[in-house]
């Protein structure tokens, strides 16, 4: 064997031994360290999954809140408006009833003395309540409902009283005293304590018995209704005009009420450069049943409507065509007419021209203060409207109103000054103002309406 071959053969025996010995160990480390890797990766999947559940949890309470704050939601009921915010009422709650009120008092400087009749004031001023009212709404899955009283100096009546029921997500039906629908809005386009003259001849804010369904068509809302008769009279001096809208009335026993009425209208919105739009028509016919000599009668009215809304910006119109198809029948006055209609609210009846236009047009601003802590906010608004009667011998009724109302939490505020040759609510003519209109002088009313509402 050669020195060679011998030096080959050692160096072998020597790697064999190396690898003979050292293989296993360097093995057996490896596989303790990778049993700690494992180990590693097996507590940090735990954690992870610790922490997914823990995220899964939270996420599930979240979902579960917010669907049973959306089912509270549905079942709270609708509050019905009044001539202040919705917003306004208070959250005394018992199961599904909900109640809430409100008490309020006008400070009132006109041109005028005190006459007869309801809410004029003095000339040199005069403090006094304006109304006390109570409210209660009703909401259980599909039914809802709401009713109000209200109470003024010597008479009382029933301003709502309503049950309805949610047909599907889109429909539903009202029957009982609740708001005819005509014009664009509850209050046709305004904003003010004194609304407009449409107002003053039943044909905005009109409270009636009878049935109404609403319906959503996409970008459409539909309303019909059928009223039997006006709210009725309630508890008041009067002998017909003890409610809080405006009807034909019966107060000499001979004269006129209203029957069998039926509403139509429609209301589409849409945006028009930023600006949204909603335009209207709305359509009303009805009976004049005669409780005297004469033959029954009818009425019916037209209106084309539109409200505009742009940042806190809005802009409401309408213009109204409405005739009373009379005979010659006895007013309350005693005078025996066919082109004047007995027309009574607030204990008070007085005769209104039988055919007339009525346009109408309002500009208000939500002004929202923020920086003042005991203002939420103002809105300011300047109002027109007018009775432009067909009678030659009739002058027509105008009235301006500039004013803003007020609101903080409970509290809301109106400041009005109204100006007008035709309203009975402001100046120092008598009751004819909304009829014949003989002196045609304009005169002014500074009102401040305080009204705090729970």
């Amino acid at each position: 064997m050669t020195k060679t071959t011998k030096k080959v053969i050692s160096y072998t025996l020597t790697v064999f031994l190396t690898v003979t010995v050292c293989l296993p160990q360097a093995f057996a480390q490896s596989k303790e360290e990778l049993q700690q890797e494992v180990a590693t990766l097996k507590k940090q999947l735990a954690d992870a999954q610790a922490k997914l559940q823990a995220v899964e949890t939270e996420k599930t309470q979240e979902i579960s809140k917010l669907q049973s704050e959306l089912a509270e939601a549905k079942n709270r009921p609708a509050v019905t408006q009044s001539a202040s915010n919705s917003d306004l009422l208070g959250d005394i709650r018992i199961g599904d009833f909900k109640f809430g009120g409100a008490i309020r008092a006008n400070y009132v400087i006109g041109d005028y003395q005190s006459t007869p009749g309801p809410g004029r004031g003095d000339d040199g001023g005069n403090f006094e309540l304006d109304t006390f009212r109570f409210n209660v709404d009703y909401a259980h899955e599909d039914w809802m409902g709401a009713l109000e009283y209200r109470f003024y100096n010597g008479y009382n009546f029933l301003h709502t009283g309503w049950i309805g029921y949610q047909l599907d997500e889109s429909s539903t039906v009202k029957v009982g005293v609740n708001r005819v629908p005509f014009g664009p809005g509850p209050y046709g386009v305004s904003q003010s304590w004194f609304f407009d003259q449409h107002y003053y001849v039943g044909l905005s804010d009109d409270m009636d018995l009878g049935v109404k369904y609403t319906k959503n068509i996409d970008n459409l809302t539909v309303d019909a209704a059928y009223y039997y008769s006006g709210e009725g009279n309630w508890n008041g001096a009067s002998k017909d005009s003890a409610r809080y809208s405006y009807d034909v009335v019966n107060e000499t026993g001979n004269g006129y009420e209203e029957r069998h009425q039926i509403n139509f209208r429609g209301v589409y919105s849409l945006d028009i450069e930023g600006i949204a739009t909603d335009l209207g028509l709305s359509a009303q016919y009805g009976l004049l049943e005669s409780r005297g000599p004469q033959s029954d009668g009818d009425h019916y009215a037209a209106s084309a409507h539109m409200v505009n809304k742009w940042d806190n910006w809005t802009l409401a119109s309408q213009l109204t065509y409405y005739t009373y198809n009379v005979s010659n029948h006895t007013l309350e006055s005693g005078a025996v007419s066919d082109d004047l209609i007995d027309m009574g609210a607030y204990d008070f009846a007085w005769p209104v021209a039988a055919e007339a236009y009525i346009p109408a047009i309002s500009l208000a601003y939500k002004y929202e203060t923020k920086n003042i802590d005991w203002l939420e906010y103002v809105k300011p608004y300047i109002e027109y409207s007018a009775i432009l009667k067909e009678e030659s011998n009739q002058n027509d009724s105008e009235m301006l109103t500039v004013g803003a109302a007020w609101k903080r939490g409970g509290w809301y505020i109106y400041t009005d000054f109204a100006y007008s040759n035709g309203n009975y609510f402001v100046g120092n003519d008598d009751f004819t103002t909304f009829g014949a209109n003989p002196n045609d002088t304009w005169q002014y009313r500074f009102n401040i309406n305080f009204g705090y509402y729970f």
